[in-house]
């Protein structure tokens, strides 16, 4: 039987629209397939030059020294007769494999150290990126001078000279990439179904670093190329007898007056290559969200063999009864100050969600909401400091760390609705595989049934063509859409407790009542819990069955969603309530406004 969404909208209500066109890839654009065009050429010209022209490059004719561009020899001649357009055909190969392997080293270095120095603690963290920020105020030259001394003046020298000292310029790229990435709340939310720190890396940083660190390395290949070419015109790289295009320039830079080919014919082909790299650079810079793709998808198969060893493992935990499903008690999070000390934003909350009850948890801007919602679910980390006397969900202990069967329930029984979908949804990765990945990762579908399920997920909360927008990543979607595809992903599992923060900011009043009914119908059919975080109360009275007022981090009053107000005794929900207009609001005064000094009211009095 296909597993379907929980509250799924009736087809005939979502219009339907003109078929969309795809974009077509800049692979297809002037710059692209020259780009294409130019790499076939140097692939060609190194792989067949030295069979070619090798007889002619090295075959002396000391009767034609020096002889001058024509027909017969296009770049003219050296000092001992040698074809100098055969030179340059044959050096081909050098020179792009010591570009190539110089190239690699750079990447390859900056990228293991960058993310290395973005997955360590603190302090070891900033002495390894103090070291490369201290190398990276070199001068480059300098660095490749000293390298080259070190390795001695050869091809092999030069190669590993221009590599390491462009380590700490790709280093510092790849950290800050990373860093930014890692504390994104995606990320977050794998830490806590249990992906590894490896897992982090292949699936959600180097998916979205990759693009601009091609981008990194085709240009770095471009310098690389003229960095090599101007060693070798120092006499600092390729020695006698082997010769790249730099050492020909040299060679031909002395008779530039009486043969200019000898020393132009050389730098055509640093030029043309220099050009090639520069515009693979360009075509790539267009193409968002599609590098490394296929890293990513080679190591699926391995977090998914991982995942379904920790699922055997897994069994069905049952409520005990009257117990809560999700509680805190005495709930307190605080965050470093700068200067050593903490300073606590939630003071002592307690709060607690029952099997298929709708919490509601109001207040303004810094109330705490947030940050109590997801210490409930697990998803606050350093430099967050989360103590409570209990912290639960279910009959998982979350004041510890959660075994790999207990991460694989959360995956799978934990939706999170966040506040800001165009961070926590993962922009190098489509829709589609963003809303699969439950179903496949954690519930074992296969792929059709699990893009069916995505498929549903997102026609449920509204959005047109489901299928169609699957391979469509978030950049193309709207800000209302992006809300609405965080929600279709929420409802992909078998959610038992489903925490969103300000679900509907972003959506109309129709959409809104469409995403709240799907809420409900999702709580209904499953018997899940629901904490529903927004500054609307009057929204809030009416969807959820109990409500929670939190004022600087503190719970300052609980009562019935229906009852609020008969039942609000606090002032500052009073105040709340008063800032709604209705019918019979008188509209020549100004609307109510909340004041930072209210009259005191015994807490505990307004909690009971």
């Amino acid at each position: 039987m296909t597993n379907t969404i929980p509250g799924k909208l009736d087809a005939s209500i979502v219009a339907t629209p003109p078929k969309r066109r795809r974009r077509r890839s800049r692979w297809l654009s002037l710059t692209g397939i020259t780009a294409i065009i130019g790499v076939a050429v140097l692939a060609i010209i190194a792989a067949i030059g030295p069979e070619i022209w090798l007889t002619a490059a090295t075959e002396r004719n000391v009767a034609e020294r020096w002889a001058p561009a024509g027909a017969a020899h296009p770049f003219g001649t050296d000092d001992i007769g040698r074809d100098i357009f055969a030179r340059v055909m044959v050096a081909t190969q050098l020179s792009l494999l010591l570009t190539v392997g110089a190239t690699a080293i750079l990447i390859v270095g900056g990228l293991v150290i960058g993310l290395t120095a973005a997955m360590l603690p603190r302090a070891p963290r900033r002495a390894l990126i103090w070291v490369m920020d201290l190398l990276l105020a070199f001068p480059w030259l300098l660095l490749v001078l000293f390298f080259t001394v070190i390795w001695d003046a050869s091809a092999t020298g030069a190669m590993l000279a221009i590599g390491l000292a462009g380590i700490p310029n790709v280093t510092r790229l790849v950290y800050n990439m990373a860093a930014s990435v890692t504390d994104q709340d995606y990320v977050r939310a794998a830490r806590v179904v249990g992906v590894g720190p490896l897992g982090i890396v292949v699936k959600h940083v180097l998916p979205n670093i990759a693009n601009p660190l091609l981008v990194q390395a085709s240009a770095a290949a471009s310098t690389t190329l003229l960095s090599f070419a101007g060693l070798s015109f120092l006499g600092l790289g390729v020695q006698a007898p082997e010769y790249d295009w730099g050492r020909l320039l040299n060679e031909g830079f002395s008779h530039l007056y009486t043969n200019p080919m000898s020393a132009v014919g050389p730098g055509i082909a640093v030029v043309f290559a220099g050009l090639v790299f520069t515009m693979i650079a360009e075509t790539v810079a267009d193409q968002p969200g599609q590098g490394l793709r296929a890293v990513a998808r080679a190591s699926r198969t391995a977090v998914l063999a991982s995942r379904r060893a920790g699922a055997a493992a897994a069994t069905a935990a049952k409520l005990e009864p009257g117990a809560a499903l999700a509680e805190v008690r005495d709930l307190r999070v605080s965050f470093p100050d700068g200067e050593g000390g903490l300073v606590e934003r939630v003071h002592g909350v307690d709060l607690h969600v029952d099997a298929g009850e709708i919490v509601g948890i109001v207040g303004e801007s810094g109330s705490g909401k947030s940050l109590t919602a997801m210490a409930l679910a697990g998803l606050l980390d350093a430099p967050a400091v989360v103590t409570a006397e209990t912290r639960r969900f279910d009959d998982m202990d979350l004041a510890v760390a959660p075994s790999a069967a207990q991460r694989k329930r959360l995956g799978i029984e934990l939706g999170v609705i966040f506040q800001d979908p165009l961070t926590s949804l993962n922009p190098a990765l489509s829709i589609g595989r963003q809303l699969t990945e439950v179903p496949q990762q954690h519930l074992g579908m296969g792929r059709a049934e699990a893009r069916q399920r995505a498929i549903d997920g997102l026609e449920a909360v509204g959005i047109p063509d489901p299928a169609q927008r699957l391979g469509d990543y978030p950049h193309q979607f709207s800000g209302g859409m992006r809300q609405r595809a965080m929600i279709g992903q929420a409802l992909t599992g078998k959610p038992r407790l489903i925490i969103a923060d300000e679900p509907t900011t972003a959506l109309d009043v129709t959409v809104q009542r469409q995403v709240l009914g799907v809420l409900r119908r999702a709580q209904q059919a499953t018997g899940a819990g629901i904490v529903f975080i927004s500054h609307d109360i009057a929204l809030v009275s009416g969807f959820c069955d109990r409500i929670v007022v939190m004022k600087d981090g503190e719970i300052v009053e609980q009562l019935s969603a229906r009852g609020i107000k008969r039942q609000a005794k606090h002032p500052y929900t009073r105040g709340l309530i008063a800032c709604l207009p209705d019918m019979s609001s008188d509209r020549t005064q100004p609307l109510p406004v909340i004041t930072d000094h209210m009259p005191a009211v015994d807490r505990e009095e307004a909690i009971l």
